[in-house]
């Protein structure tokens, strides 16, 4: 999963090289994977993009989908992880790995009650919700900010900060290698 915010341009295009890269990692080793990209305006405008079903092969056209995505609005990370574990939850696979690729810190501007502790709080919910789903969720950001809530909301073991966009591709590669390889 990718978020993206317009204030975040370069690490949107950095996430977008590190999906492409890491979509080529899983295709080469063989394993199942979707990409998907959230975007959101209140409770009521979560917006999902297909990138990459589980049914569709990792080829060109998906790759040219994940380059097509743009920042849009918001981040509702809970929100957004209650989908993808849903659809994941239903696709028949031994382990589920959830890969949340995040600017920052989950917020919606359009809804002031989602913003701080609420968000995180809410986050932190739909974490343990994946987690009883059989869903492993997995926290990637480049926020610099985010060693000050993310052990919070994922769990000490379940995130990394990445400091700057132009380490993501590496980085998020070794880290979908490191959790693939369970």
């Amino acid at each position: 999963m990718l978020h993206s915010e317009q204030r975040e341009l370069p690490a949107g295009r950095g996430q977008r090289t590190a999906l492409v890269v890491a979509g080529d990692a899983l295709s080469a080793a063989g394993d199942t994977f979707a990409a998907w990209a959230y975007s959101g305006s209140g409770r009521s405008r979560v917006d999902v993009f297909v990138a990459k079903d589980f049914r569709d092969p990792w080829d060109e056209q998906a790759a040219r989908r994940v380059g097509n995505l743009r920042p849009s609005m918001e981040n509702r990370d809970g929100a957004a992880i209650r989908h993808a574990t849903r659809l994941m939850a239903a696709h028949p696979a031994r382990h589920r790995l959830l890969v949340v690729l995040s600017d920052g810190r989950p917020l919606d501007c359009a809804c002031p009650a989602y913003r701080d502790r609420y968000a995180i709080e809410d986050t932190r919910a739909a974490v343990r919700e994946a987690r009883a789903h059989g869903v492993h969720p997995f926290c990637v950001t480049v926020d610099s900010q985010a060693r000050g809530y993310l052990a919070d909301m994922a769990g000490a073991v379940s995130y990394t900060v990445i400091e700057r966009a132009d380490q993501l591709p590496e980085r998020l590669v070794a880290v979908v290698r490191r959790l693939t390889a369970r």
